[in-house]
């Protein structure tokens, strides 16, 4: 039997951990597959997405900065990847793909299973607008945190992102120069790509109390300069991205094979050497 044919999309790509995480659950469970990490563009991805499909592909993952992108390049889409307004899994049916997103029900379950977070209640600051934001942002909320407040470079993502949660009682768009006004927060979600620069945004002493689970969605290197600014003004917890790669990527494969994998294992592979990997999905 020939095996599955998979691959993520992304640009830049090359960094991907996808096809060594996928890799190890197709052995795991005996199942094979084959995964390749496919570089394109915006602009081209509509085409390497129909050419991969035409040449057998049947699932795909999808990282920035085209999440939003795959989520008009579906044909229908599951209920979380409609509040996200993002794709981050495909699934090829029949002649179409179907769009779902698995990020946040990965960052829900390693910060409350790995590391032991209770959500409910926690104020929260979620600090981006864009592909990753979107993805996250309904199952904090589903997990029950009390408020969630957004704050992006650009104001209009921001409204945007806000308006499609549909929550106006507990979500808060907010704008960069209002941070130091709003208080502290008990998690605060770093959703930007800054980091991949060495840089973030200026983030001030002001949100951080003495319960604070700082969060970054990136890992290894891009993780860095948030995870930093958090250890240095005492956040309680600091976590980054890596357990909410390997978790996304478990949800993906129960969707394209009818089977979860354990995580637990390749976590522990990929933790190992944390301190060598380059960038984050």
């Amino acid at each position: 039997m020939s095996p599955a044919r998979l691959a993520v999309f992304g640009h830049p790509v090359a960094h991907s951990l996808s096809p060594r995480i996928h890799a190890a659950f197709g052995a795991q469970t005996g199942i094979a597959i084959a995964y390749d990490a496919i570089d394109t563009a915006p602009g081209s991805f509509a085409d390497a997405l129909a050419a991969f499909a035409a040449d057998g592909g049947t699932g795909a993952n999808v990282t920035l900065p085209l999440k939003e992108l795959a989520h008009g390049l579906a044909s229908t889409r599951s209920e979380r990847a409609e509040r996200a307004g993002a794709v981050n899994t495909l699934v090829r049916q029949g002649d179409a793909w179907h769009g779902d997103n698995t990020d946040g029900a990965g960052l829900v379950r390693d910060l409350t299973e790995r590391h032991g977070l209770d959500l409910r209640g926690r104020r929260t600051l979620l600090v981006g607008a864009g592909g990753a934001a979107r993805g996250v942002a309904p199952a904090l909320l589903d997990a029950g945190i009390s408020e969630l407040y957004v704050v992006n470079r650009t104001a209009t993502r921001t409204d945007a992102l806000a308006d499609a949660l549909g929550e106006p009682g507990r979500v808060h768009p907010r704008y960069l120069e209002q941070l130091g006004e709003l208080g502290e927060f008990e998690l605060i979600v770093n959703a930007t790509s800054a980091g991949r620069g060495g840089t973030m945004l200026s983030l001030p002493r002001s949100l951080v109390g003495v319960r604070t689970a700082a969060v970054d969605l990136s890992y290894a290197e891009a993780s860095v300069p948030f995870l930093a600014w958090a250890r240095a003004h005492r956040c309680r917890d600091t976590i980054d991205g890596l357990g909410m790669l390997v978790e996304q990527a478990a949800e993906s494969f129960a969707l394209w094979h009818g089977v979860r994998p354990d995580t637990t294992a390749v976590f522990e592979s990929l933790q190992s050497r944390n301190a060598l990997l380059v960038n984050a999905d």
